[in-house]
Parts: C-alpha cells; structure tokens; sequence
C-alpha cells in the first residue's frame, strides 16, 4: 500500500528530527520534501505530528501553502485517516485544516447549526459511511442508503456551499448465494453492491465527487483495505495500512477541485516510448510494437498517453538525441500511436534535461510545477528533482508493461469532470504556437493583432459553462487579480444572485476557438461595482483582450444603473504581473494595505471605451 511512485530518502528519519531547528518557512518546505517520499504509516504519524507542531507556532498558517477547511464526517471510526490526509495535502501545497465529527453524529453535526461543524465551516466536506451503517440492517435497501446520502449532500451544499466527497461503500460482507448474489433478496453484499452502481450516477448528477475506494479496495484486494477484526475491536472498516492512500486519494480530489492537478505529462523518448536508442539502431530497430512483448507494452503505454491527451492532458517531449532521429519515429514507425500532431512541444537536442524542461514550461506559458516528467534513467529523474523540485517525477520500474499502471496510480492528473475545452485544449495549445509564430514575423504589433481577425463573446456564467468557469477561478494564478477561489457550489450561487453581474468571456481568431478566457465578477450595491474575481488565461496575454474585457463589463454595469466601478488587487506569490493593471486602464488608486492589497477607481461618466483589434459582442439583455 506504499506510495510506490514516490522517491524513498536515504537519510529521512535524519531530516525530520532536523526541521525543529529550522524557521517556520524553511521548515514547511522541508516537510513538503519529505511528503514526497515514500514512507510506511508510522512515519505518516510521525512527519503529521512535526506538521502539527510547526502549524501551532505558525498560528496555523504556513507561507505558500493554500489553507483548506475539510470536515470528516463519518460513521465508524476515522481518527486514524485524519494524519494521511493533512500529509497528502502537504504533498500539494496544501494546508488542510480538519474537523472530526465525534463518532456517529453527523446527522446532529448536520442538523444542529450551534454544533462544532457549523462554528468550523468547512470548504470541504467529506462522508465516510460503512457497509454496516448503510446496509448491514434487517430492511436495509439500497433506495434508503441513497436517499440518506443525497440529503446530506444537499445539506452540506446549502449550508457550507462547500465542496463534498462522497466515499463509496467498502464490499465488506461475504456473498450468502456466491455468483449470483444479487439474485438473492435482501443479501447485504448485493445491496452494497446496488448502492455503489446507483451512487455514481446520482453522485454526478449532485455535482458530488467520488472517492471511490470500493475500486481501490478491488484491485488491491479486499485484505489490503479492510480486516474483520479490527472492525470488531475498534470499529476501524477503513485498514490503517491503507491510510495513506485513503489520505492520498482525498487530497487529490481537493487538489484538484482548486485547480492543482498537473497539466503537462513530459516524455522521455528512448526506451521510454520505445525500446532501444533509435540514434544509435534506427528506427528500424527500436522495440515497439505486435511481435515482441516488449514492444506491445510500449505501444501501450503510448495509448495511455494519448488517452490522457483526449481528456485535455497536454503532452510535450524532452529527450537527449539528434531532432531528425527523434522525430522519425513519430513520422515514420508504423506502430507508433503517439504522432508529432499529438505533442505541444517537442525538445530534443544535447542540452541539459533541466534546461530544456524550463523551455518546455516557457514555450506553453505554464508553471514548472504543471509538468510532470517521465523518464526510465534514474539519474535523470534525480536531477531533475535536485534542480527543479516542483517537477513531478515519478519513479518508473523496469518493466514497461506497468509504465501506464504506475503513472496512473500516481494521480498526477486527477480530474472531477470533462469540459470541452479540455478536450479541445491540446489542439489551443498548437494553436497559440502558430500564433506566436506569426508574431516573429510580423513587423509590428497592431499587424500583428489585426491579422489575428479575433472575435470576444461576452456573457453571464450559465449551467452549461459553469463546469468550465468554476475550473479557471481554481487554476489560474497569473492574470488574476484577487485570486479568490470558489467552489463550483460558490459560482452557482454567485450565476444566480441578482445582486452580481457575471461575465464569462470567450475568443475566437482565424486559428481556432479559444474557449472561454476569461472570467469577471463584480458585485453591484446601489451605483457601486466592486470586482470581486477577474481572471485571464494567460494563453491571450499581449492580445488587449483585458481592454475588450473593461468595455463589456462597463457596458453591463452601466445597464444595472452602476456609475462607479471599484477594482482590488491582492497581491500573490505569482500574480505580480497584474499589480498595477488597474492603473493602466484608467483606474486611480484609493487605498493601499500593508499587506501589498490595493484599491483602485473608475468614475464610469468619464470612461471613453478603448479602440480595440477585436470585434466583441456582449449579450446585453442576459447581462442586465
């Protein structure tokens, strides 16, 4: 049950004892070092009790680390999963914070709005309900169990507008008829079975995600997840050797509901996609393919990897060989199922993997911690992690038949749902290189954008773009102006407050659909606006799309009787680029906080509508 994709320290123990004599700072990134190291339950306890430590003379901040309130709530025992789950957040730069309902309360707890869950107010809520609780009674039904989850879902939502994590149900009876037990009225073990079919459906449709440790349980072996007797001694149904990737798999759904899954797999090519060195055999002799067992377990791995590309998944190459040789397979070897037209960015050449790992990241306008790199030489895989420790970088076995399995239970790029800007997102990325290409070689700036033909949409977040919507205002980090991230329960409330304009933007040129760029909130209170969330991907930076963006929203506020527009800046570790942002659209500055927060004015009777390259329709009447 080792996370075996993680790298394992020589000398962890050491580092531990070291971090109390270590300032906070350094002792929180010191502990995020040794999260991403392979450990067993008892030293999870152990680095979770140091955490707590530095947490406490902290007051329960930590610098660059993303706070989370997640209550637990559950109803069998759940003390032991508390530690795996703050390591596993600590993994993701994340602080999470948590709430256990004493045992068995959480309907009171739910119910009860003095109780200490209300006074905790989570962001997150998780339920972890056991077999027994849910289908271990003489007229149980998995109607009932259904019925009882989906009221506490709704509960939660209204009350907490939170994001909520819905555990699946752990097979823990044993089969009454064998085979064919869902052929037998009443058996526990079939009605366990009902609810999780019905649990995924209903789960979606609530806008709830899964943790679905009954597939876990499954491919692990039951044995590995859930014991008999310990349940009988402490009511413990979930292991405490599996703990850890219960921690793991939690965090990962928090991570990615604010946006911190990766967004680049980075591929070795030699005897990584392929066996063999195609500079030194030719791609005649490199292994791939039907014939060899070999060579059908890298054309595998390759499908895997186009797989995740399909779901939005961005894939580049960085190898140390010849750019022809590199290249030929792709264009030439007939089992190949990865082709050039599949990655964003190709790097091959002499220099160092570090180096070109930076380009990668530059080329695609991405952070170095949105990649994941993928590479069977573990010399590489330590460099890169000396030299670029926000790189993810998988330890990968020899045998390439498990390269897909180890990559996927490593969860790097865990995702709640599919819009269709993920899936159209590989081919934006190839898109905006086209773009920056024909910028070199246009003489000038205005050529440039003019011979984009592009085209703005403007119009307020709705159902159908409030997946997508809720996806920007968790990963975007650069071209954000407050950085204040919402749950997608949060954005639905705030599409249907009549108090808030919304706006959500879209970009379309002549290479392509852009999806949606961008996204505004501002909340309206007699003739003021105050922008709440304004956002950009920074793929349409350099594009004056922002100025589009003030004439649409100043256009909708000014229809709502609004005559003063108030716009804040709140300074992050990586938002520097939009610090005086304001100030150049018109904006004067108001106020300055000591924490770097400022405030900024636009008197809308003086505002002139800038002339922009870009042919822009806003919805007016959906906008009023």
């Amino acid at each position: 049950m080792y996370l075996e994709w993680l790298p394992t320290h020589e000398d962890w123990d050491g580092l531990l004892r070291a971090v109390k004599d270590l300032p906070i700072a350094a002792a929180a990134a010191r502990l995020r070092e040794l999260a991403n190291c392979r450990m067993e339950f008892a030293q999870v306890v152990r680095l979770d009790r140091t955490l707590r430590r530095v947490l406490k003379l902290s007051g329960g901040e930590l610098a660059g680390f993303e706070r989370v309130r997640l209550a637990l709530l559950g109803s069998a025992t759940t003390g032991h999963l508390v530690a795996g789950i703050r390591i596993a957040g600590l993994r993701r730069g994340l602080n999470i914070e948590i709430y256990e309902a004493p045992y068995g309360t959480y309907r009171q707890e739910l119910a009860d709005s003095k109780s200490g869950l209300h006074a905790f107010q989570p962001g997150v809520v998780l339920f972890a309900f056991d077999a027994r609780h849910l289908a271990g009674g003489q007229d149980a039904a998995a109607e009932d169990a259904i019925e009882l989850m989906e009221a506490c879902w709704r509960q939660a939502k209204s009350d907490f507008a939170c994001q909520v994590l819905q555990q699946a149900v752990l097979p823990v009876f044993p089969n009454l008829l064998g085979n064919n037990e869902e052929r037998m009225a009443g058996s526990p073990a079939a009605i366990v079975a009902a609810i999780n079919e019905q649990l995924r459906p209903g789960a979606a449709k609530a806008g709830v995600e899964l943790l679905a440790i009954d597939r876990f349980a499954a491919a692990d072996g039951l044995a590995q997840w859930y014991d008999a007797g310990m349940w009988h001694h402490s009511k413990n149904e979930v292991h405490p050797r599996a703990a850890e990737m219960y921690g793991e798999q939690v965090a990962r759904l928090v991570a990615a509901g604010r946006g911190k899954s990766k967004k680049c797999l980075v591929l070795d090519l030699d005897n990584t996609l392929w066996g063999g060195v195609v500079g030194d055999e030719g791609v005649e002799g490199i292994v791939l393919g039907q014939g060899s067992g070999q060579g059908e377990a890298f054309q595998e791995f390759q499908r895997y990897c186009k797989g995740l590309s399909a779901r939005g998944v961005l894939l580049a190459v960085c190898s140390k060989n010849d750019q022809t040789n590199a290249l030929e397979p792709f264009e030439r070897h007939p089992e190949m199922v990865l082709r050039a037209g599949d990655i964003t960015c190709f790097v091959a050449n002499w220099r160092d993997k570090a180096e070109n790992l930076r380009t990668i990241a530059e080329t695609l306008n991405i952070g170095l911690d949105s990649l994941v790199f993928v590479d069977d030489n573990p010399v590489e895989r330590e460099l890169i992690r000396r030299e670029l420790p926000m790189i993810a970088v998988p330890e990968m076995p020899e045998d390439p038949s498990t390269f897909a399995g180890m990559l996927s239970a490593a969860g790097y790029f865990e995702g709640l749902r599919t819009t269709e800007e993920d899936r159209l997102r590989c081919v934006q990325y190839k898109a905006n290189a086209e773009r920056t290409q024909l910028r070199e070689t246009t003489t000038d700036i205005a050529s440039y954008l003019e011979s984009l033909r592009m085209t703005m949409a403007a119009a307020p977040i709705d159902d159908m773009s409030l997946a997508r919507v809720t996806q920007l205002i968790n990963k975007t980090n650069q071209f954000n102006l407050t950085t204040m991230r919402l749950t997608e329960a949060e954005v639905c409330g705030t599409m249907r407050d009549p108090k808030f304009v919304t706006m959500q933007v879209r970009l379309t040129d002549r290479f392509g659909n852009n999806g949606i760029i961008a996204v505004l909130l501002a909340r309206v209170s007699g003739s003021e606006a105050v922008i709440e969330e304004w956002l950009m991907s920074c793929r349409v930076l350099g594009r004056r799309v922002e100025e589009a963006c003030l004439n649409a929203l100043v256009e909708a506020c000014e229809a709502r009787g609004v005559r003063r527009l108030v716009g804040v800046y709140r300074p992050t570790e990586k938002n520097g680029m939009v610090r005086e942002m304001y100030g150049a659209l018109g904006f004067a500055r108001v106020a300055s906080e000591d924490a770097g927060e400022t405030r900024w004015v636009l008197e809308l009777e003086e505002y002139q509508a800038r002339a922009v390259p870009i042919v822009v329709d806003v919805m007016r009447e959906a906008l009023v």
